[in-house]
């Protein structure tokens, strides 16, 4: 090691020892400092406020009281100050006044009693008859002072379950000169008679220090006495947050003076070793001359050990420095008239991508092609600046380099990977030699980099990815266009989602896929099947609560149309609403023909309750449908709810006028927070399947799905869960009592 790098490591080493064990202990005696003061001042507002309080006390519901209390709060010393009653005692007007039974004339009391569960009554002992048996203790006279008559009381001692007061009955005979009659009166005693509480609030200290430094405040109270009874007790805790900002305000104070003489001490040292070390300046003379490209030597190497060698160092990294730049500024001459490169991102252009795969086709290499395309991107060019843009676009594209060229990974297929872009959004990836576990690797690296992309940049989501073998018999556009309807699939699944192509899955032109669309909507040419069944999980009762309804529908060769596909190209030319139409209309039919008595889930696109005319369709479609309306459920999924969350609300306000019912199905927090579904006039949410999927295994899931169904409980929302296959979830599902489960 060098004499520079030990000097700094001594310095820098003593420094932190002495810094940090004079910063431990002065944090550990200011806190404790700030503990003891916190605790008396609390105390000694205790004191004081129960002098205050003792004259007031007597009446214990004087608004004075609560004024003072109130007063002493708001000076935000303290998070809760309040006052509790000590001794339940109640007059014969009250009681008098509570009986429904009595009126305004002159009664007397007797044998007041309350039912063991409440606890015990007892007639309160005056003052003036207990100075009379201290008199007679003492053997003294009446002095003859005139007493006053005082109202008669009696005091409720509550049961241990009654501590805290409540609605108590107290049974009584109430007598006059006519009557004799045995009543009760309810009253409601209550433990607290003022509380005032304050958000604790920590300003600008951060939450890392509070959980790294705990400050322990403890109540306090004094009890407020009258005459020979102590009658109320007040109670005091202190606010940490002005300890806590006192004590960051002195361990932020130590740390940047520490920083400070830190810096003072390493320039000190930095003159001091160049005073010493005087060659050194040859060497940075070197470097920067090799900064501007001179690429010279030192002739006279320095005597000192050190220097000599970093003096070497230098010359040995000049000539090789000087020979790699040569190298590279060829290379870079040669590789520039050969290759055309999109100059924001640095990525090959789809010219390049051809080639690549016409090499592909010569080499029958397989792999897999992926097509990623950057989700509304022109809307965030609307609200952003270039430089944001440029910004945006080229930490996306880092992401796909990222990919191509991780050789950490141990698949081979990454290090032949390319990324390329066509133009805008749009991007293409190929990976050589991938098989499906590849591509699927590719693609769970390629979510996870873009939802911390969207992360920092504030997004829902930043693209979609569609993946497609490569096919020997096929062609660039046929792969391409196979790449680009995954990628259409992906979109309706959720943000930053993929689909990937399996082998015998072929692209179809995109004139046929929109042909065969028109003519399977304008002719209702698809079937409704009804799956998920629900079952009912609030009794042991099997009984069928909700159907979903899954449309189905055939090419020309008979072979099933994936459905993702097919509603994709629906919305790619807006036949989407006339396919929802016609869905509605079966579903009408079939639960009218079959009287149906469930309810039967619809599901609907973001397109449709967003237009105006589809709005008005379904009105009319209901209105002639009133006796099933309630049994028809509109459904979307919490993806695209998120995404027009006004849209979605308003749809839901509607159909609630109208008598049906809405459903968010596949429900994640990460799309819809919780704290949202109260905005919502909903019936019914159904979980995503990861919530209830090993869930007698997982602690979080069965905290999660218990918490959102008291929640849901609270807003008149039905839990359901989705596919539950394995019996021993099932089994905990039925504990939590959600409304009902499909298997």
């Amino acid at each position: 090691m060098s004499l520079s790098k030990q000097l700094y490591l001594i310095i820098a080493i003593i420094f932190f020892i002495i810094f940090s064990g004079n910063f431990i202990i002065s944090v550990k005696n200011t806190k404790e400092y700030l503990e003891i003061e916190s605790a008396t001042k609390a105390q000694d507002t205790a004191t004081s406020l129960g002098l205050s309080l003792k004259p007031l006390i007597k009446d214990k519901e004087d608004p004075e009281i609560e004024s003072i209390i109130r007063a002493i709060s708001n000076s935000g010393f303290y998070k809760e100050v309040r006052l509790e009653d000590a001794d339940f005692t109640i007059t014969k007007k009250e009681l008098i006044g509570a009986s429904t039974e009595l009126d305004d004339s002159n009664w007397t009391i007797s044998q007041i009693s309350v039912e063991p569960k409440y606890g015990h009554v007892e007639k309160v002992q005056s003052d003036a008859n207990m100075n009379e048996q201290l008199l007679k203790l003492e053997n003294e006279e009446d002095l003859g002072f005139e007493e006053e008559e005082e109202e008669i009381l009696y005091r409720y001692i509550p049961s241990e379950m009654y501590e805290k007061g409540g609605n108590i009955t107290f049974n009584f005979t109430a007598n006059n000169d006519k009557n004799h009659i045995d009543t009760f009166a309810n009253l409601t005693i209550n433990k607290v008679l003022v509380q005032e509480q304050r958000d604790v609030k920590f300003e600008y200290v951060p939450k890392w220090f509070i959980d790294l430094i705990p400050i322990s405040l403890d109540e306090k109270y004094s009890e407020i006495s009258n005459g020979w009874n102590t009658t109320a007790i007040i109670y005091i805790s202190p606010n940490p947050g002005e300890a806590y900002a006192k004590l960051y305000e002195q361990a932020r104070g130590s740390i940047i003076y520490a920083v400070i003489a830190f810096i003072i001490s390493m320039i000190i040292l930095l003159i001091f070793v160049q005073y010493l070390l005087r060659p050194l300046k040859k060497i940075e003379k070197l470097a920067k001359d090799i900064a501007k490209g001179k690429f010279g030597v030192i002739e006279e190497l320095p005597w000192t050990t050190e220097i000599k060698n970093v003096a070497i160092a230098m010359n040995d990294m000049s000539r090789k420095i000087e020979a790699i730049i040569n190298k590279l500024n060829n290379n870079l001459e040669t590789l520039s008239k050969k290759l055309s490169q999109d100059e924001l991102t640095g990525l090959s252009l789809k010219p390049t991508l051809e080639t690549d795969m016409k090499d592909m086709f010569l080499h029958k290499n397989k792999g897999y092609i992926f097509s990623i395309k950057i989700d509304n991107l022109a809307a965030y060019a609307k609200k952003h600046t270039n430089t944001e843009i440029n910004d945006y676009i080229l930490s996306f594209s880092n992401v796909l380099k990222d990919v191509s060229t991780d050789k950490k990974l141990e698949t081979k297929a990454y290090l032949e990977s390319k990324a390329y872009r066509f133009f805008g959004s749009e991007f293409v990836l190929i990976a050589k030699k991938c098989d499906y576990e590849c591509a699927k690797d590719i693609c769970l690296r390629l979510k996870t980099k873009f939802e911390e992309l969207a992360l920092n940049y504030s997004l829902k989501e930043v693209a979609h990815i569609g993946a497609t073998p490569f096919n020997q018999l096929g062609s660039i556009p046929e792969m391409l266009q196979a790449a680009n309807e995954a990628y259409e699939k992906a979109k309706l699944i959720g943000p930053n989602e993929y689909v990937i192509r399996n082998s015998s899955d072929s692209s179809r032109n995109m004139d046929v896929w929109r042909d065969l669309v028109f003519e399977i909507i304008d002719q209702s040419n698809f079937d409704v099947d009804y799956i998920n069944d629900a079952y009912s999980l609030e009794n042991e009762e099997k009984k069928l609560v909700m159907q979903e309804a899954f449309t189905t529908a055939k090419d020309k060769d008979n072979n099933n149309i994936p459905i993702g596909t097919f509603v994709s190209i629906a919305e790619k030319y807006e036949k989407v609403i006339e396919f929802d139409k016609a869905v509605i209309s079966k579903v009408i039919s079939h639960i009218t023909i079959n009287n149906i008595k469930h309810d039967i889930c619809i599901n609907l696109s973001l397109d449709s309750i967003s237009n105006n005319e589809f709005i008005l369709w379904l009105q009319k479609e209901i209105s002639k449908n009133k006796k099933i309306a309630q049994q028809l459920v509109f459904s979307i999924t919490a993806y695209s709810a998120a995404k027009d969350i006004t849209i979605f609300k308003n749809f839901c306000d509607y159909i609630q006028s109208c008598g049906s019912k809405t459903i968010i199905k596949r429900f994640e927090t990460k799309f819809i927070p919780t704290e949202n579904l109260r905005d919502f006039n909903l019936d019914y949410i159904r979980l995503a399947r990861d919530y209830t999927c090993s869930v007698c295994q997982d602690k979080a899931k069965k905290e999660f799905i218990e918490s959102i169904n008291d929640l849901a409980h609270l807003l008149n929302i039905k839990v359901i869960a989705e596919n539950v296959k394995d019996n021993e979830d099932y089994e905990v599902i039925k504990k939590f009592k959600l409304y009902g489960a499909s298997r």
